[in-house]
This record gives C-alpha cells, sequence and structure tokens, in this order.
C-alpha cells in the first residue's frame, strides 16, 4: 500500500484491477484507516485505485446512490462519473453572476487542490426561477463519495472520505464503506427503452418565436444590438419516469464531437447538455478558449461535411455573427492577460447533423487574475449564447424569452484550485420525472430569417428528439 502523506492519498495497489477487485482492495484499505489520526480539520482522504478500462456511463447507470455526475470532454480524453457526496458547495441566494464565481473560488481556496468538483451555474443569477429549476441552484459543485475516472493515465476508482470540524469521522468513514458495499459491479446492464413519448410542445411556439425574433431585429435597425441569442424551450411529456442517463447512454453519435455533462441530484431529477462549444480550459495561468458561432444545417445537402464548410467560410452573415464572438473574447481577456493569440484562419466543427464556425483562442493571465472568478466574469455569457453588447443582451434575453433558462447557456464542468473545465450548457434538457424540457436556441444579428431560425433549432434538438422517440433518424 502507498500513502503519499502530504495530500492523504492512499493507493492499495499498483496494479490494475478489475473492478470487483479494486473495490475490495479500497474498502480494506478504509477498514485499516483510522481518520481520527489526520491533526488538521477539516480533512481529506483518498484512497485510489487503478482499474481496468470499463464503460463509465454503464457503471454510473447501474448505481443507485445519488447525487450522480458525468463529465465527458470533447476530446474525449476526461471522463468523470461520481456518485454521492463527500462535499457539496451550494449557494442559493439570487444576485450577480460575478457574485457567485467569487463565492465558488473563495471557498474552494480552502480545499484540497488534488480534488476536482463538478457542477454548474445558473446562466442569469439576477432572474428570478421558476419551479421547473427548484432543483438547481444559484451554483452547485459537488466532490463525489465515489469517482470512475478514464483519463490519458488510465483508469481510477477513488473514494473521498471528507471530515469537517465537529463531524463524526468514524460515521463518515461507516458512510463511505457502506456506499462501496452497495456497488452494483456488473460488468454490463439491461438498457431499457425510452417510454412512450405523449405529447410535445414549444414555448414560444412558432408564431410567438416569429414576433420574438422581430422584436430583437428592430433592436439591431435602432443600432441598439449587434447579436443576441434567443433561445426556445420543448416540453416533452412521457408515459413515465425514467433515468436521465439513458439520453447519454441512447445518444446516436458517440464520436460526435461534444461534450458530455449530467447533473442528477435526486432520482429521475437532471440537467444533461451534448455542447459542442468550450467555455475555457485552465491550468494555472494557461487559458484555452474558443469562439464557436455560425451554423450550417446538413440535412439540406445529405451531410455533406465538405460543401457544410464551403457554405459556412462563404456566408457573409456567418462569419459576421462569428465575428462578433470572436472580437468580444478577444477584448474580454485583454485586461486580464498578458498575452492572447487568437487564431485568424476560420475553422469548421463538424457534427452529425451541423457544421459551426470555429476558432481557438490561448491566452496568458496575468498573476493577479488568474483565477477562475475572473475567467467567468469576463467569458461568461459569450456572444454566441448571450450577445452584443452583453449586458444590454442579459437584459433582453429577460425582456424577450417566455420562460427561465436556469442551468441552460451557463458553465458546467469541472473546478479544482489549480485548473479547470467549463463548457456552455446548451443543446441541453432538464429531465424532471416523466418531464423533460429541451433547451436550444439560435443567434440572430441582421438579416437573420425567423423561420429559418426556428429550423436551425430543430436541427440542434434533433438528436435529443430522436432518442425520446426511441430512433436514430
Amino acid at each position: 500500500m502507498l500513502m503519499r502523506e502530504q495530500q492523504n492519498i492512499i493507493i492499495p495497489e499498483q496494479e490494475p484491477l478489475p473492478t470487483d477487485r479494486a473495490v475490495a482492495a479500497l474498502r480494506k484499505a478504509i477498514q485499516a484507516y483510522d481518520p481520527s489520526a489526520v491533526n488538521r480539520s477539516p480533512a481529506l482522504s483518498i484512497f485510489r485505485q487503478r482499474v481496468l478500462p470499463a464503460d463509465p456511463l454503464i457503471w454510473l447507470f447501474r448505481q443507485s446512490v445519488f447525487p450522480r455526475v458525468f463529465w465527458m470532454n470533447r476530446e474525449k480524453d476526461c471522463t468523470l462519473a461520481g456518485i454521492g457526496s463527500a462535499d457539496w458547495i451550494r449557494h442559493e441566494a439570487e444576485g450577480s453572476n460575478s457574485d457567485s464565481f467569487d463565492l465558488l473560488v473563495r471557498t474552494l481556496s480552502e480545499k484540497d487542490p488534488a480534488v476536482r468538483y463538478i457542477g454548474g451555474f445558473r446562466f442569469n443569477n439576477m432572474e428570478r426561477q421558476d419551479e421547473t429549476w427548484s432543483a438547481f441552484p444559484s451554483f452547485s459543485f459537488v466532490l463525489p463519495l465515489v469517482l470512475y475516472a478514464e483519463e490519458r493515465d488510465g483508469s481510477w476508482l477513488s473514494c473521498h472520505l471528507f471530515v469537517k470540524e465537529g463531524e463524526d469521522s468514524g460515521r463518515k468513514k461507516t458512510v463511505l464503506l457502506q456506499t462501496l458495499e452497495a456497488l452494483d459491479l456488473k460488468a454490463d446492464a439491461a438498457i431499457p427503452e425510452m417510454p412512450l413519448l405523449k405529447q410535445v410542445s414549444c414555448i414560444p411556439d412558432r408564431k410567438l418565436w416569429v414576433e420574438g425574433c422581430r422584436k430583437a431585429l428592430g433592436l439591431f435597425a435602432s443600432g441598439e444590438m449587434d447579436k443576441i441569442m434567443l433561445a426556445r424551450r420543448t416540453v416533452l411529456e412521457f408515459g413515465s419516469s425514467f433515468s436521465p442517463l439513458l439520453y447519454l447512454i441512447r445518444y446516436p453519435y458517440p464520436r460526435n464531437a461534444t461534450f458530455r455533462f449530467c447533473y442528477e441530484p435526486m432520482e429521475n431529477h437532471a440537467f444533461i447538455s451534448f455542447t459542442p462549444e468550450r467555455l475555457y480550459r485552465r491550468d494555472g495561468q494557461m487559458i484555452l478558449t474558443e469562439a464557436l458561432a455560425g451554423t450550417c444545417l446538413k440535412e439540406s445537402m445529405n451531410g455533406n461535411d465538405f460543401h457544410a464548410s464551403e457554405i459556412l467560410l462563404n456566408s457573409e452573415k456567418d462569419i459576421r455573427e462569428h465575428g462578433f464572438v470572436k472580437e468580444a473574447i478577444f477584448r474580454a481577456l485583454q485586461p486580464v492577460s498578458s498575452s492572447v493569440e487568437m487564431e485568424q484562419n476560420l475553422r469548421v466543427l463538424q457534427l452529425n447533423r451541423l457544421a459551426h464556425l470555429y476558432t481557438c483562442c490561448k491566452a496568458t493571465l496575468k498573476p493577479e487574475y488568474s483565477s477562475d472568478s475572473t475567467v467567468l466574469s469576463v467569458l461568461h455569457p459569450t456572444p454566441a449564447v448571450g450577445g452584443v453588447p452583453k449586458n444590454e443582451a442579459m437584459q433582453h434575453i429577460l425582456d424577450l424569452e417566455p420562460f427561465c433558462r436556469g442551468w441552460y447557456a451557463a458553465p458546467v464542468g469541472w473546478i479544482s484550485r489549480d485548473s479547470a473545465e467549463f463548457a456552455v450548457g446548451i443543446r441541453s434538457a432538464l429531465v424532471s420525472e416523466e418531464f423533460t424540457n429541451l433547451y436550444s436556441g439560435a443567434g440572430l444579428v441582421e438579416g437573420s430569417d425567423p423561420d429559418l431560425e426556428w429550423d436551425e433549432i430543430e436541427q440542434k434538438i434533433g438528436d435529443l428528439m430522436a432518442i425520446a422517440r426511441g430512433s436514430h433518424e
């Protein structure tokens, strides 16, 4: 058994083990461990065992401990599947987004730098929340009790024993052992079919959508706005409740260039996102971000990637829309960075139904600004999901959209003291028992056609609708 005293990391066996043997080794190590011997408070002890590769999503689906969380980055070299709560950082009150970001980072500054908290924020914490989002507060991040991770250095099963001042360390140890004992370790799972989809409705409907878009176009004509993203909520009613993880398991395009995110704080209540858009990745002072805006529908060209690229790279409207996003990100990063490197040439990100204009950006933060609260404040919301100018767009979204965005289009991902990765929570679903609310939007600039933007949203939710209908059409 290897123990790293400086971070209290215990590794029972050096060789990768099958999952059942890994759990047995972790249980033995935890049983032999005396948490009261750690003379600091709060105290975090991490038990990690390398495991032979398995399917993290199927592993997560088999477990019945909540919360359940899932994250996969777009490159598919970081997958996190967690259950239970060793520690939870949550904030319920309304207020400014920057206050929420500051509070989370201040709280994390007191945490162990070796662990990652997984969760998300509200899009606009000044927005009055409705009952639909009652399980999803201003922000919520969890350190899983048990975490299955697949990364470049292999697959790991980790347990987190976190004891705050005044807590009974023996009881916390017992809870962790009981969680390991309750794990379902079968290698596969019988995946149920989706229940019958009974009804579909849209908020706003097409008529009101066109009216809202025309109001936005009026803002462009008056010179008040350059760009705004308006969203639509599609309400699905099923014949019965079901596991939200079925959306991820039955996703018909596993190789698609998207981030996958699921936050299920309680059974059958979850926020899910299949987003192509990275908000940023931070490692110390280094930032990787991107502009992703400008969309081409492949349906009319039989899914031909080459033609989609040709259309986007020669579309004045899409290049103009992308330019607003690119320029806004560059300007936002300049005051807080010692260097900002924005790609000059446009690229095209290919998805199964869509293609997007894409530009990568790298920045080095100034030492005094090298915190996630700074990066979140300057980047969220990007013009791709908010608008230009930023503050005016936030207010117009409140005025024009007849629903609460909640966590839709907000930062979702993982964060630690020294690094973080957040995606933009678009192409998303809020699951609540037998109801699913799909959220997607379209970027409007001068010259946008409201009917074409409606069709674009239909394509953006097409993958989720195919799952809901039990087809991959």
